[in-house]
């Protein structure tokens, strides 16, 4: 199936589904067809702390027509906090949309925790992802603000400094210590902090996820 990308919200979450639906054609020896459209990151902050998915949902949409003209079956927001707008999307949007939520549920559903932390954008975090994993229970995050400007700065220019990995880590571990069993990587971008480095609790990565339910289609 040819999937459609709504990509560069950020930079860094855009490489980890672009790379991530690459590796995993190249090991099962199927063709990758791909098309990206180009959404601005500050624009849908603005939207997203405005609380407009409205506005939003009318961006996207004309991202996924444009995809659709270019041959795409199916499109997908590559990214969490991008999500705040999908089901406003779903109902404009010229293609079925690859919603990442019920995929995360479904994969939470299937494993051994039951009680997890969320990190991500404020909204994320506050709604725990949307309102859409009732398979578990979420510890709410304290350190909201906190967590929430350390993310969006680091996920506008696609870099993470050790300062925000700390915060990263020490809410995770805030989590940990009121009972959470997992933390749950709600911001695609926490990757480009938590890869490669031990936090000392375990880990669930949503968009790790989404790419794997992504694949499922553009491999049919």
């Amino acid at each position: 199936m040819h999937i459609g990308l709504i990509a560069g919200i950020g930079p860094a979450a855009t490489d980890f589904y672009y790379r991530g639906l690459i590796e995993r054609h190249v090991a099962a020896g199927t063709r990758l067809d791909l098309t990206m459209a180009h959404a601005d990151v500050r624009e849908m902050s603005r939207n997203l702390v405005a609380k407009n998915p409205s506005k939003q949902a009318e961006i996207f949409a004309g991202l996924v027509g444009r995809m659709k003209a270019a041959g795409a079956q199916a499109a997908a927001i590559t990214s969490m906090g991008g999500h705040f707008c999908v089901n406003e999307l779903m109902a404009i949007s010229p293609l079925p949309i690859l919603n990442a939520i019920p995929a995360v549920d479904a994969s939470l559903a299937k494993g051994k925790f039951r009680k997890i932390g969320i990190l991500g954008t404020r909204t994320v975090m506050e709604t725990k992802l949307y309102g859409g994993i009732p398979s578990v229970e979420v510890v709410p995050t304290e350190a909201l603000d906190l967590v929430h400007d350390n993310y969006v700065a680091m996920a506008t220019v696609g870099h993470v400094t050790e300062a925000q990995r700390r915060v990263f880590f020490d809410a995770g571990r805030e989590l940990c210590s009121r009972g959470a069993e997992a933390i749950m990587l709600g911001g695609t971008d926490l990757f480009l902090a938590f890869a490669g480095h031990e936090p000392g609790f375990p880990v669930i990565d949503c968009a790790d996820i989404h790419v794997d339910a992504i694949y499922a289609k553009s491999a049919a």
